[in-house]
């Protein structure tokens, strides 16, 4: 699983960390001022149909998206709160269910303070948990199904319902010649849950999907200052995009890098 690492929720708001603008140069800033440049982004220039959907990832600078089948090893205080604050400014965040199985996801929204900045700015203290199963292989005891406060919506092709789970459920289900149709599933979540900014987390092969289809108006990529070697063959040695070979390479335009203890933040456009 290559998403930006997930910390354990801490019990107060702590000092925000400052990442130093290299690209433009800039006033240092916090992980929210960040998140929220991006959401803005999103708001000037919508997609008309579908939600504008930014993908968070991280990898080692040999371009490991985790270690020990984990992305946690990669990550570091700025990338933690990174990772947060994007959730905080967004309406939903989507993930494969592979990755909901190995990072063992729970809520989206944890500390308080998060989720009365999203009342005070007029969304649902909850942000919306989109996540992807083909097989609906999703155990109903992980932490984000077995939480009756969590919102979840299952994006799939199956017609089959999960059992057990406490959380709040919704299905959404696209299906086009016994595949699931992700734009379709897409343009569902932005009229039917008024989804407007959605933040993808990988894992990579989800993030190959949406960028073959098209679906992609943003990457955000953490380089962690490690080398992990290992066969990028191997499943243990994923990159953030995995799977076939995607038919023509995606064209990337740089528009921010930002620094904080040898950690790069790279913003990307990706182009149509």
């Amino acid at each position: 699983m290559g998403v930006a690492s997930e910390p354990a929720a801490g019990p107060a708001r702590e000092e925000p960390v400052q990442l130093r603008r290299l690209l433009p140069v800039g006033e240092p800033a916090t992980a929210l001022q960040i998140a929220d440049e991006l959401e803005a982004a999103g708001a000037r220039q919508p997609p008309p149909t579908r939600p504008y959907v930014i993908v968070n990832m991280i990898s080692t600078a040999d371009g490991r998206a985790s270690i020990g089948g984990r992305s946690g090893p990669l990550g570091g205080p700025a990338d933690h709160e990174l990772f947060h604050a994007l959730r905080t400014v967004v309406d939903a965040v989507m993930v494969g269910a592979g990755t909901v199985r190995t990072e063992r996801y729970g809520r989206i929204i944890r500390e308080e303070w998060r989720r009365r900045l999203r009342r005070e700015r007029g969304r649902d203290e909850e942000a919306l948990a989109c996540v992807v199963s083909g097989r609906m292989a999703l155990p109903a005891d992980l932490p984000l199904l077995a939480d009756p406060l969590a919102r979840v919506a299952i994006i799939t092709a199956s017609q089959a319902s999960l059992t057990g789970a406490l959380a709040q459920l919704e299905y959404v289900r696209a299906e086009r010649h016994g595949l699931l149709d992700l734009p379709r599933a897409l343009a569902e979540l932005h009229e039917r849950f008024e989804v407007r900014s959605l933040l993808c987390e990988g894992g990579p092969h989800l993030n190959a999907h949406l960028l073959a289809a098209g679906l992609v108006d943003e990457l955000l990529l953490t380089l962690s200052p490690k080398l992990a070697g290992g066969d990028p063959m191997s499943g243990e040695s994923l990159r953030i995009i995995a799977g076939p070979e995607l038919d023509a390479p995606v064209a990337l335009q740089l528009r921010a890098v930002l620094e904080h203890g040898s950690q790069l933040f790279l913003r990307y456009g990706v182009c149509a």
